[in-house]
């Protein structure tokens, strides 16, 4: 007598295999991000340096997620500026010199397909979701 254990169990294997791969038709897609604090006076913060970090709220779980890997950088009234610098991990510090209030501001790509295709200054645009804070130099 021949078992029929065995074929009965590859097919489920394949089609458990095949499920698997397949993944979920919903695609994981950032919709917003906040960048803490929302202001901060350099003058408060050792060395004028003020840690800021990013959290993505997502479509999908797990969301939110903080600290999230975002692209920072700084501008004043919709210009980059080099007045203040940020650093890969969001810390950021006024230059010599510098006074008055400037947008630090951070982005995650959306993960959308399709994106218009203009980039603006202070990070926005594209399939960029973008967060902003105020950081106020001395």
């Amino acid at each position: 007598m021949k078992s029929r254990g065995l074929p009965l169990f590859a097919v489920l294997l394949l089609i458990g295999a095949i499920a698997l791969a397949c993944g979920s038709s919903t695609p994981r897609l950032a919709q917003s991000l906040t960048v803490t604090p929302a202001t901060a006076d350099a003058s408060s913060y050792p060395n004028g340096q003020v840690p800021f970090t990013a959290t993505a709220y997502y479509t999908t779980k797990p969301s939110p997620v903080s600290p999230v890997t975002a692209t920072w950088g700084a501008c004043l009234q919709s210009a980059a500026t080099k007045d203040v610098t940020v650093s890969a991990n969001g810390v950021a510090h006024c230059a010599a010199g510098a006074a008055g209030s400037y947008t630090v501001w951070a982005y995650v790509m959306s993960g959308a397909q399709v994106c218009p295709l203009y980039l603006t200054e202070c990070g926005g645009g594209g399939c960029q979701v973008t967060g902003t804070a105020q950081i106020t130099c001395p």
